[in-house]
């Protein structure tokens, strides 16, 4: 199972501060909406989102290329899957499921 590219959605309470604090370890903004307070930053193959007053905890999330065979393939390993996506559609789905410790994790096809 390929789970595609990794990065970390944090629910921040100061944007600029986290901002201006990952700016510091040279990740630099390659998207978002300071306005709608939230931001996409990347330092090589590292990529964290910042948002403020959108989630109450912090999402662990994968961007595979078929989130749909990977919905299939956890839930036939027992997976519980909090919202799955449409195993009859094509395209862009999505599937959310909870770790062990409370973290939400997204598996995000684009």
């Amino acid at each position: 199972m390929n789970l595609g590219a990794f990065s970390i959605s944090l629910a921040v309470s100061d944007l600029q501060a986290s901002k201006d604090f990952y700016q510091k370890l040279d990740f630099e903004v390659i998207g978002g909406d300071a306005e709608q307070k939230w931001l996409i930053l990347r330092n090589g193959d590292a990529t964290i989102g910042l948002f403020q007053g959108m989630f109450e905890k912090n999402i662990i999330t994968f961007n595979p290329s078929d989130a749909r065979s990977i919905q299939k393939t956890l839930k036939d390993r027992g997976v519980a899957i909090t919202h799955g996506a449409d195993e009859s559609g094509d395209g862009p789905a999505h599937l959310t499921l909870i770790d062990p410790d409370g973290n939400p994790v997204l598996i995000d096809q684009h």
